[in-house]
Parts: structure tokens; C-alpha cells; sequence
């Protein structure tokens, strides 16, 4: 069972017709261990960034749902923790982190009474932070064989295990030759998509600036309007500067000859990045 903050989501999960599996998931983890995640190079990924939210809204996470450790180790010599802190130390030391995220709060909230902007006054509450993440992949057995292992960080290890068991309990959709994979795209939005490679539909756009966002919905939490989606896309992946990360996690089903030419991290499926590569969009 995962930790109460740490979730996990499947947002797309498909198979080509050559048997390769390609899996998008929404993530929530301790933005203290997102270093970590970084390190696997087999996904692709975009996370929510403190430069984006409010510094009122993560004030509030804060102070009432820290991100906090789930195995309070007692000091040994090594990188791992065996024995955690027990009886009146394991509470002292929970009750020391939460503290001092509260006492980040008062300084946090003061830099932004100052007009300080989020960019920075948010930096002050990283290690209380939850973190949003989207991350596509086809290959996964690096990441779980390394964050499953018992030497793991426990928060990372509790995310992996979540990670998997998602993974193993969902069923892919199976999809034809030239089929998209697109995270956030709803079923009653595809009766409006287009057969064939086409990178100019709107859905694959769409779902471009979904991941972008970490969401399916908008910031404000309102619905997602599909124009503004485009636009979004436009800003990211045409506009200058560019920011193409979003465009990984959208792919189509391709056979070995045309994947093997557009080669990524990500085996068997042509990524709408590559695509818009050979354009000279990125």
C-alpha cells in the first residue's frame, strides 16, 4: 500500500500490434525524492513546477498536508536506515519535521507579503512539496528492479510498488498500425479524430498541452477548453523558446523499419517529438 500522499494514476495504456506496450501514468510523490526519479532515462516526463503555482496554494499544502518521510530511520553509518527511531524519539522527530515546514510557511508567506515572486518564495517549501508527474514509458524493469530493492529509499521504494501494481492490474488498449497513443484524450473526444500518422490533428495537440499541464483539467480547476489546449501546444512546440518535453508522451504505432528510424526512448511507437523534429519545429 502506497503512503497517503503518494498516488498513482494510469491516464493511457496501450499496446501496438507487435506486442510493445506503451504506459502513461499520472504520478503524486515527495518532491523530495523527484532527483531520484530523474535519473531513469527510459521515460519521458513533466512534473508540476513551483515556479507555476500560487505560492498561496502551497502555502496551504504545507501547512496542512506536508510531504513527510514514511520510515523515520535511526542514524547508522551508510546510505541506508535499517532500525527506525522508536517511542518518544520517533514522535519528536515527526513532530520536528512538521514544525519546521510550518516555520518555512511564516517565511514563505512573508517573502510573498513582500511581493516576492513564486519562483523563489515557493523554493523556501520544496522539501514539504508534493510533486505532480507524468511520466510515458515502454520499459519499466530498470526503474522496479532498482526501486522495489530493499536498499531503496522507503518513499521512492513506496512509489515504485504503487508504480507497479497499476502497471499489473491495468488492461492496454490494443491499438492498429498508425493508432495514437494520447494521455488525456477522452473517449468521447475521439469520434473527431483522424485515422493515420496525421501530427496535425487537434488530439494529438490537445493532449500535448494536457501533459504540459500535469491534467486533464485546467490550473483553476475548470474544465479544459480545446482551443486553449492548441494554443498552448502552439506556445510550446512552435512559438519560441521551445519546449517540447510535453510532445513525448504522445505516440503512434509503428512498424520495426519506421520506429528503428525515429529512435527514442520509448520502443516500437514514433513519438510526436521525433515528428516534429524532422520538421525543424524542435
Amino acid at each position: 500500500m502506497s503512503s497517503e500522499g503518494t498516488t498513482v494514476n494510469i491516464v493511457a495504456d496501450s499496446i501496438s500490434p507487435s506486442g510493445i506496450r506503451l504506459t502513461t501514468m499520472q504520478l503524486r510523490y515527495p518532491r523530495f525524492i523527484h532527483a531520484e526519479f530523474m535519473t531513469h532515462r527510459a521515460f519521458s516526463r513533466n512534473a508540476s513546477s513551483s515556479r507555476a503555482i500560487p505560492v498561496h496554494k502551497m502555502l496551504s499544502q504545507v501547512w496542512n498536508d506536508p510531504a513527510t518521510p514514511i520510515h523515520w530511520g535511526a542514524n547508522r553509518p551508510g546510505m541506508q536506515a535499517r532500525e527506525e527511531l522508536r517511542g518518544w524519539k520517533r514522535k519528536a522527530a515527526q513532530a520536528i519535521w512538521k514544525l519546521a515546514g510550518r516555520a518555512a510557511c511564516v517565511f514563505a508567506w512573508g517573502a510573498m507579503k513582500l511581493g516576492l515572486h513564486k519562483q523563489v518564495a515557493n523554493r523556501i517549501l520544496e522539501p514539504w512539496q508534493y510533486i505532480h508527474v507524468v511520466v510515458t514509458a515502454t520499459d519499466w524493469d530498470n526503474f522496479f528492479t532498482l526501486r522495489m530493492h530493499p536498499d531503496a529509499q522507503p518513499e521512492i521504494k513506496d512509489l515504485a510498488e504503487e508504480m507497479w501494481w497499476h502497471l499489473h492490474h491495468s488492461e492496454p488498449k490494443q491499438l492498429h498500425w498508425g493508432d495514437w497513443h494520447l494521455p488525456y484524450v477522452r473517449y468521447s473526444e475521439y469520434e473527431q479524430y483522424l485515422d493515420g500518422n496525421g501530427a496535425d490533428n487537434w488530439l494529438v495537440k490537445v493532449s500535448v498541452a494536457r501533459c504540459a499541464r500535469v491534467s486533464y483539467m485546467n490550473h483553476d480547476g475548470s474544465a479544459p477548453n480545446p482551443e486553449k489546449d492548441i494554443e498552448l501546444h502552439d506556445k510550446l512546440v512552435v512559438a519560441e523558446p521551445l519546449h517540447a518535453s510535453p510532445a513525448e508522451h504522445q505516440a503512434y504505432c509503428a512498424r520495426y523499419e519506421e520506429a528503428n528510424k525515429y529512435r527514442s526512448n520509448v520502443r516500437g511507437w514514433v513519438q510526436y517529438r521525433k515528428l516534429l523534429e524532422e520538421k525543424g519545429g524542435v
